[in-house]
């Protein structure tokens, strides 16, 4: 008899993905649209600021972090129903990294690649001990952040992940809310330790979005600022999924937030298809090089409304978003259906009377 856990979504997980779709494309829109350091004494120099203490280094983070949650169950789920799971996941990093060829050609700094290289490696932890792989994310995480190293961060993200998922941190979340209130409010004072101490670092004047390193540490303010960033990213992302999970246990935030739900459940979609929109916006509308970067958010939040409207709708009809859905075929090599079943009742009609 087939496990009912095999097929059971779990819903706050495309909250947290939805929430950190929203946060990834503010940051990478600077970058695809090559947006000019913004100018001294200006709300644009206020908004850098803003970006690089509570939005860069805190969105991907998570995102990566759900991808090693999202390994654990899809192998233990495939396994579940008698598949093979470690084979079809390697079919499903394997597809991944050709998307992640594909869309680096548009966006050099581009994730999927990362994640399909990172899963490869930590695919033989899935086996091991789950405390053995608590304690080596956490200590790896520790250390490359210290040392201010953003392109190590996702393997043991990825490895925390996958270590969640063995722990069933998802399960039953509603039985967990006092050891979720307790964990929110240590990462809360962390968080609020870790960017005091960046605000002190901050430069006077808008900056380079580059660390500079030397073997006595950073070259100048503004990469002491942002490796410092890079330090508290998981800290604060913690923070930032756990105010989300609390929320989410009524059911009025549910309600409110549910379009956030749509827009996770599509994630794959939706990210590549936040670099289409910015490009072609940027194509069209001549916005390469020439907005500020307020003028980004302003371009997010169209982007935000079309994709989320987008999503909603989709997903009224349809089983997955269109790119998961071609995913999804790569990784079981067969068709699968995309158009959800109506199933369509008879009824009898009363011709009697009252």
């Amino acid at each position: 008899m087939e496990n009912p856990k095999a097929n059971k979504r779990i819903d706050v997980l495309d909250y947290i993905r939805g929430f950190a779709l929203l946060g990834i494309i503010l940051v990478n829109i600077l970058a695809l649209l090559h947006i000019k350091i913004p100018d001294p004494l200006t709300i644009d120099a206020s908004y850098q600021r803003f970006l690089y203490l509570f939005v860069e280094g805190r969105f991907y983070t998570i995102f990566s972090f759900l991808f090693g949650v999202g390994f654990y169950l899809f192998i233990t789920r495939a396994n579940a129903k008698g598949k093979k799971g470690h084979v079809l996941f390697l079919r499903r990093i394997a597809a991944m990294f050709v998307f992640g060829i594909f869309h680096s050609l548009f966006h050099p700094g581009e994730a999927l690649m990362v994640y399909a290289i990172c899963g490869f490696i930590t695919l033989p932890f899935y086996k091991v001990n789950k405390h053995i792989n608590l304690a080596i994310s956490i200590i790896l995480i520790i250390i490359f952040g210290v040392m201010g190293i953003k392109v190590a961060l996702p393997l043991p993200l990825i490895l925390l992940g996958l270590a969640c998922g063995q722990y069933e941190i998802f399960e039953k979340l509603k039985q967990k809310t006092k050891q979720l209130f307790i964990f929110t409010v240590i990462m809360l004072i962390l968080s609020m330790i870790g960017l005091y101490i960046q605000y002190l670092n901050m430069p006077e004047q808008p900056f380079e979005t580059m660390i500079l390193l030397s073997e006595d540490g950073p070259l100048d303010q503004a990469s002491k600022f942002l490796q410092i960033g890079v330090t508290n990213g998981p800290i604060i992302s913690a923070f930032y999924i756990g105010i989300l999970l609390l929320l989410l246990q009524t059911n009025i935030v549910q309600t409110i937030l549910s379009p956030l739900k749509y827009y996770g459940r599509m994630a794959f979609t939706n990210y590549i298809g936040q670099t289409a929109f910015i490009l072609l916006f940027g194509r069209i509308f001549h916005f390469i090089t020439n907005l500020t970067y307020v003028q980004t958010l302003y371009l997010c939040l169209a982007i935000y409304a079309i994709q989320i409207l987008f999503s909603v709708v989709w997903l009224q009809y349809f089983k997955m978003g269109p790119l998961e859905w071609i995913w999804r075929m790569f990784t079981y090599w067969q068709t699968v259906p995309l158009r959800k079943t109506v199933i369509k009742e008879n009824h009898v009609q009363n011709h009697g009377g009252l």
